[in-house]
């Protein structure tokens, strides 16, 4: 299965969008906000999107049924229809998240996953949120769909005195890094986006893990995935077998669509996503 229209709201950013928010004050749409100040005005967040996509529906609920479905609760529906609209499975999740009043850009940094982290460093973030190694494995698997920027994957590379770049990481397969720096260029646009799977980019599949084992995967914090012996192991099942990647994200996504869900009088409904009312 294949999603003809996905461009158009783009589920790998939905994906992107709900772990940046979950990883922060949980998931609670506090990185829908608006403002200075704010997680969203934070620039490790200034490429995130698909917020138009939230905002819209939202707006169709407070029509409908106002005050009643939280941001947060969309965002979490959003980000799991994107994976099954894109061949991915169908994950029933629970509702009644309430929407966070809280978001400080000074809390972005200290609890997201940087594309250049090593194993350690995401398995204490995970660790933190209580995902495991192999919930980080799964996870990571959203990488099977969307787009990077160069920046994402850049300090792979060295630029030499005449302005071309040369390969420094030596866990990158070479004929992939030199297609990359025919996609990225030294001076390249900040605009320019590379797929994050190089074959089926539109498909939710576990060609992910296949790209894994070619040595081809995009960022640094995929690679190290296959320096492990415990990592490895869950690599090569999950390339083996899809049907068992597609049981382990049910399982993973449901946790980390519940990590620091806000109940009661420790969050609110918004009437709108990116203000607080």
């Amino acid at each position: 299965m294949s999603c003809d229209f996905c461009g158009s709201f783009g589920p790998g950013k939905l994906l992107r969008l709900l772990f940046h928010d979950c990883f922060v004050e949980g998931c609670d749409a506090s990185v829908l906000i608006e403002g200075g100040g704010t997680e969203r005005s934070d620039p490790a967040n200034t490429s995130l999107g698909a917020f138009s996509v939230i905002d819209s529906a939202k707006r169709v609920l407070e029509i409908f049924c106002p005050e009643v479905v939280s941001c947060a609760d969309v965002l979490a529906l959003a980000a799991r229809d994107a994976v099954e609209l894109t061949g991915g499975p169908r994950i029933p999740i629970p509702m009644g998240r309430r929407d966070g009043r809280v978001s400080a850009a000074s809390n972005v940094r200290t609890n997201i996953i940087d594309t250049n982290f090593s194993l350690d460093q995401m398995v204490k973030i995970f660790s933190s949120k209580g995902l495991s190694l192999d919930d980080l494995v799964i996870l990571s698997g959203a990488h099977t769909i969307g787009s990077a920027h160069c920046s994402a994957f850049s300090d792979r590379f060295k630029e030499d005195s005449q302005g071309n770049l040369t390969l420094i990481d030596s866990s990158l397969d070479k004929d992939y890094a030199f297609q990359l720096t025919k996609q990225c260029p030294a001076g390249a646009s900040p605009s320019i986006t590379v797929k994050n799977d190089p074959q089926t980019p539109l498909v939710f599949d576990n060609n992910y893990f296949k790209v894994l084992l070619a040595h081809k995967g995009l960022f640094q914090s995929d690679s190290v995935l296959v320096g492990n012996g415990r990592s490895m192991r869950r690599v090569v099942e999950f390339a083996n077998d899809q049907a068992r990647f597609f049981e382990g994200w049910g399982q993973s996504f449901l946790r980390l669509s519940s990590v620091g869900v806000k109940t009661g009088g420790d969050g609110e409904v918004r009437q709108t996503c990116s203000a607080t009312n």
